[in-house]
């Protein structure tokens, strides 16, 4: 990763907070992205939330749960309406600000890829979120777009003959490169400095930003509620995530495992992969392999 100026760490980051008193779920990792990078984003930031979790945890009626301007969109249009501030602002002439939008894997993969792909073809300054939980879990833990095969949900249940999902997750981080953007990333919650790193980057990036997240939802993952962090971290130890940035059209890859930890630990802890069979996971292994032989032998290690 090239450097950020004046890079943020545990050590410096603010003590204020911008995100508190909200309804999320014991260990939700969803909460744990938008209370980062707002404080990495500082005060002088417009949030866009749309239709999801955390619009249902942060904004409560007569309670708003955000210290910043926040709003909520509408499900599909969250990479609009960020077009629609950046736009505003910059016509009134507003200077040292950010503009984010927070978004869930569905909001981000399925309903709302067209405005998100608009915005970068723009190429828009703002900063895209996506917090990716593998499901819709706000309205009862539906498959979407990025929910991995094998996993159990109320839309793909498991049984005798079916394993539960049976697609694979989209390839959000290269599709948005593929656009051409200013900055993409993929990160995750178990590498928290990584993240912050990540967060502090596109806030300087003059353009558009898109980062993805990995943030684990214990409650619809059948997890213990503490657990969200060690899963977030293991998930790339395992290989089935990876720590990369792409910017001025190269694929950069920040963490190298120089030897796997087990998958089938990482997915046992988990209900929704319980009923794995040994083929299933040979099955996904397979497919992380055939995902890092393309990595290692494409992008800068």
């Amino acid at each position: 990763m090239s450097k950020v100026r004046g890079t943020i760490n545990a050590g410096n980051i603010t003590d204020k907070e911008f995100f508190y008193g909200h309804k999320a779920c014991a260990g939700c990792g969803g909460s744990i992205v938008v209370r980062l990078v707002l404080k990495v984003l500082g005060e002088r930031t417009f949030t866009v939330i749309p239709a999801g979790c955390m619009s249902a945890v942060g904004f409560v009626y007569p309670q708003l749960c955000f210290a910043n301007n926040a709003i909520i969109s509408t499900f599909a249009g969250t990479a609009s309406m960020l077009s629609g501030i950046a736009a505003g602002a910059k016509a009134l002439g507003l200077k040292d600000y950010h503009v984010v939008g927070i978004a869930g894997d569905g909001g981000t993969a399925d309903i709302g890829i067209q405005a998100l792909s608009g915005a970068i073809d723009r190429g828009d300054k703002i900063i895209y979120i996506c917090y990716d939980n593998e499901a819709y879990m706000n309205t009862g833990i539906q498959k979407s777009g990025l929910t991995p095969y094998g996993a159990k949900t109320t839309t793909t249940p498991a049984g005798d003959n079916i394993p539960g999902t049976l697609t694979q997750k989209k390839n959000m981080f290269e599709i948005v490169a593929a656009h051409g953007i200013d900055y993409a990333a993929t990160a995750s919650i178990g590498y928290i400095q990584d993240f912050i790193n990540k967060i502090q980057k596109a806030s300087q990036v003059d353009g558009t930003s898109y980062i993805h997240v990995f943030a684990p939802c214990p409650t619809g993952w059948g997890a213990p509620l503490d657990s969200a962090i060690d899963i977030a971290k293991e998930v790339v130890d395992c290989g089935l995530w990876y720590l990369a940035e792409y910017e001025n059209n190269e694929y950069t890859l920040n963490k190298n495992p120089k030897k796997f930890t087990s998958v089938e630990e990482y997915l046992k802890k988990q209900s929704r992969f319980k009923h794995l069979t040994k083929e299933d996971i040979d099955r996904i292994i397979i497919s992380r392999d055939k995902k890092w032989n393309l990595i290692r032998s494409k992008w800068s290690c």
